[in-house]
């Protein structure tokens, strides 16, 4: 039995029937590597016998009385894998777009609290012959970097699988659930000892604040971007439970190659794609504000000796995306600075605040609170608190199997919340960078035209950051004395071919465009 912390605990607070505060990830497996045929129920085994080694796949949530504390994590003595790994065939013709419908119909049902907050979805029928395993768990029992490290012990690094055999399932001794009264005196001694700590949390807030303003009087300081000062958009708004999903892959290789031409970082390129994408996107629907949109992107606060555990330890900057720029390289590198600014207001506010006031936080009244906000709509009727969730988690660079079966695609999906209907979560995995994208359906009906865009910006990221190497190279040229007469001339190192964009991959499961 364990208590969740203040931020987990928020996670199922602020979940509503109409926004589902779960993650998903969607993996594409080739079955062709598996030394036996793909077996359903083998399959299933398998993945069984690797998600119950982890208690986090096996507990489940006992609200306190009155919510009166933050709930607790117990192992379910009614745990049943029948009802967590399902199986599914994708209709004809089998292709990404079917695939993603049934994802959006999937991340669009809130996951059942009686029972452990997670389900695995196995796909069969897709239209080159390949699987694919839907995972879905709540945001409470995970982060971005704690979800990763769970997805990825899930494979091998080969065919034949482990070396040597995973170790047995731990036998599962069944936990008395606290009795009503115990948990409501807990609650009560819990809140008194954590409002002895809210007068020097009170201080540190205090101060935190004096230094943020002072970087935002400094002139010459990058700063981040404000909540609540995000333009509107069309999925600005309430939103209901209906989910829409699309897939997007670059290459990393040309993420790098971009990046080492503007001396910029990895994320910054990520966060263009998206910016040049969505940019591209609001032109089309003649919707493009005069004023950058804003993204919330999450940020990993864990400590090496928190490594491994399984909760959220997580905080979140604000990054203006710069889509009032219409220069693609300018775009880039003033992204570049937004983010710069973002990470020091980030720095300054200090990585535990937000958890710290979590702990604080009483989920009763943000449970009430935002179900009133849900039900009367009210982002409609002010400025976005943000336009939307860029999440970016790196994947591994090495090939992973799944019971034998070659994993080809990894597309994370992230949940959309009132007034921000749209999320863009990007994994990247060997040489590939897989985006997907989840909106509110009714605000983002055509989120494939959204993620195709995004395929068009890498196109022009690279062919600027060609175009900028060639100018360099040129100017160097130029610049260079001719050799003296008889001495042969040293032929400069030829540039690395750049390898080239890689198209949805049929074996990837992503979907083919005209």
């Amino acid at each position: 039995m364990e208590r969740l912390s203040g931020m987990d605990s928020a996670f199922l607070s602020f979940e509503t029937p109409a926004m589902h505060l779960h993650v998903a990830i969607v993996a594409v497996v080739d079955p062709s590597t598996m030394p036996a045929p793909y077996d359903f129920a083998q399959f299933k085994e398998f993945v069984a016998g690797r998600l119950m080694v982890d208690a986090v796949y096996r507990r489940r949530i006992v609200q306190v009385p009155l919510r009166l504390n933050h709930p607790l994590w117990v192992e379910d003595p009614y745990f049943d894998l029948d009802y967590h790994i399902r199986r599914h065939g994708l209709p004809a013709p089998g292709g990404p777009e079917q695939l993603a419908d049934l994802v959006g119909s999937i991340v669009g049902m809130p996951l059942d609290r009686t029972r452990p907050l997670w389900e695995m979805h196995v796909v069969e029928g897709l239209h080159d012959g390949n699987i694919a395993v839907i995972g879905k768990i709540h945001h409470a029992a995970v982060d971005g970097v704690s979800g990763a490290e769970l997805f990825v012990h899930l494979f091998d690094l080969a065919p034949e699988g482990a070396q040597a055999p995973p170790p047995p399932p731990p036998e599962v001794l069944p936990e008395r659930i606290p009795s009503d009264p115990e948990m409501v005196g807990y609650a009560l001694w819990s809140q008194t000892r954590r409002m002895l700590s809210l007068p020097a949390l009170l201080g540190r807030t205090a101060r935190t604040a004096g230094t943020l303003v002072s970087r935002r009087r400094n002139p010459e300081a990058p700063v981040g971007a404000l909540p609540l000062t995000a333009p509107r958009t069309p999925w600005s708004a309430a939103i209901t439970p209906h989910r829409k999903v699309a897939f997007a892959r670059v290459s990393l290789s040309d993420v790098k190659a971009v990046k080492t031409a503007f001396g910029v970082k990895v994320n910054d390129v990520v966060l263009a794609l998206v910016a040049s994408g969505l940019r591209r996107y609001l032109v089309d629907h003649h919707a493009l504000p005069d004023e950058p949109l804003v993204a919330m992107c999450p940020v990993s606060v864990r400590t090496e000796d928190e490594k491994g555990r399984q909760d959220n330890r997580v905080s979140s900057m604000f990054v203006h995306l710069r889509t009032d720029i219409e220069d693609v390289p300018e775009r880039l590198r003033a992204i570049a600075l937004a983010t710069k600014g973002a990470k020091e207001d980030h720095n300054a506010l200090g990585a535990k605040l937000l958890q710290n006031w979590a702990e604080h936080a009483a989920p009763s009244t943000f449970a009430l609170a935002a179900r009133v906000y849900s039900r009367l709509n009210v982002a409609d009727r002010h400025k976005p608190l943000y336009n939307l969730v860029v999440s970016n988690v790196p994947g591994p660079d090495f090939r992973l199997y799944l019971d034998g079966a070659e994993l080809v695609a990894t597309y994370p999906l992230g949940p959309i919340s009132e007034g921000a209907g749209l999320n863009v979560t990007v994994l990247s995995y060997m040489d590939n960078v897989d985006f997907g994208f989840l909106a509110g359906a009714e605000l983002v009906p055509d989120v494939w035209d959204m993620a195709d865009d995004v395929e068009k910006a890498m196109t022009e990221l690279r062919a600027a950051a060609d175009g900028l190497i060639d100018g360099e190279r040129g100017a160097s040229s130029a610049a260079t004395p001719a050799p003296a007469e008889g001495v042969p001339e040293h032929e400069a190192p030829a540039r690395k071919k750049p390898s080239a964009r890689k198209a949805p991959a049929k074996k990837a499961g992503a979907r083919k465009r005209a």
